[in-house]
């Protein structure tokens, strides 16, 4: 038992119900370890969830899930937070730390569709909708003749649009369908081989505050941490970090551990999956950030910064159009299209 265990603790989460399933399952899992401690949750908007029209890439990436979260534990209205890892900065401001990741789910991407049993089963022109630059990457590679179209909001929101007919399919990560008990909407699991999985997919984390307070929240959380989970994911955000960690290029990095070993896969595409590299390694699972770097200089080796850097070129090019027709537009009393 911790000494100095909490009587109270207050998790942070976005209000999506995917959000809140997974608060909810830390919430009881603190709950049986610490019987005495009253575990609340307070839910929030982060601007992730508001922005909608356009793409993360577009609107300022990854760190728009989170801000919203650490300014309340900041202030002291909440005492941790919980992420999925996919949606973590690779590098989290000063005075927050991670500190525990929880065990993984299945990492994998998943088909959802009502008509079509699997992306090859699609007729030309069919669209698919995701919004992850990765799997656009990756499908267009494959199946130039589909038409891949942006896919944000939350799990309910998409499978809806879906529902009305808007897409021939969607992508979505296995482990969000089958936390909610939605599996049955999958009609087909990408494996690994098709659809390398982002870095941390599937795999929940638990973010915290530094405090002054005398309470060590890292102790207290200790034993929702789970080793092997926490060794595949710092090898798969390693290789992400060394390209700068951002979601406006499609990068997928993937480990799993066999025994006391490790294997991890990467890959770096263009948006349109034109030009695609890959690379893996296999080494010690206690050496896990030193295998992300082997990994990530393979891909260097095969100019993976080329490819990163024309992506990065392309984005701010796309952004610069954009703002050009919305001033166009405001010039003339009429909304951009």
């Amino acid at each position: 038992m911790v000494q100095n265990s909490p009587s109270r603790l207050v998790i942070a989460s976005r209000e999506s119900r995917l959000a809140m399933w997974q608060a909810e399952h830390v919430r009881d899992r603190l709950a049986l370890l610490y019987p005495q401690c009253d575990v609340k949750i307070v839910g929030m908007t982060t601007r992730g969830d508001q922005i909608l029209d356009r793409t993360l890439s577009k609107v300022g990436g990854k760190g728009l899930f989170v801000k919203e979260l650490e300014v309340a534990m900041a202030e002291g209205r909440a005492d941790l937070a919980v992420h999925c890892l996919k949606d973590m900065p690779m590098e989290l401001p000063e005075g927050f730390s991670m500190a525990a990741v929880l065990e993984r789910e299945d990492a994998r991407d998943a088909f959802v569709s009502n008509d079509y049993a699997s992306l090859a089963d699609l007729p030309a022109g069919a669209i698919v909708g995701t919004s992850s630059l990765r799997r656009q990457a990756l499908i267009a590679a494959r199946y130039p003749h589909l038409v891949i179209k942006p896919l944000r909001g939350n799990l309910d929101t998409r499978l809806a649009k879906l529902d009305r007919g808007e897409y021939a399919a969607i992508i979505l990560a296995a482990a969000g369908l089958k936390r909610l008990g939605l599996a049955s909407r999958i009609r087909a699991v990408l494996d690994a081989d098709l659809s390398l999985p982002a870095p941390g997919q599937g795999t929940l984390a638990l973010e915290i505050p530094q405090r002054d307070d005398g309470l060590d929240l890292a102790s207290v959380l200790a034993p929702l941490h789970h080793e092997p989970s926490a060794l595949v994911s710092i090898a798969e955000r390693k290789v992400s970090q060394v390209f700068g960690g951002s979601c406006q290029v499609p990068l997928a990095s993937y480990a799993t551990i066999t025994g006391d070993q490790m294997h991890l896969r990467a890959l770096v595409a263009t948006p349109d999956g034109t030009r695609m590299i890959s690379a893996e390694a296999r080494g010690a699972a206690a050496d896990a950030e030193a295998l992300g770097v082997q990994v990530a200089e393979l891909l260097r080796a095969q100019d993976a910064e080329g490819i990163l850097a024309a992506c990065l070129s392309e984005a701010a090019q796309a952004d610069d159009d954009a703002r050009s027709a919305e001033l166009a537009a405001s010039a003339h009393g009429k909304p951009a299209a």
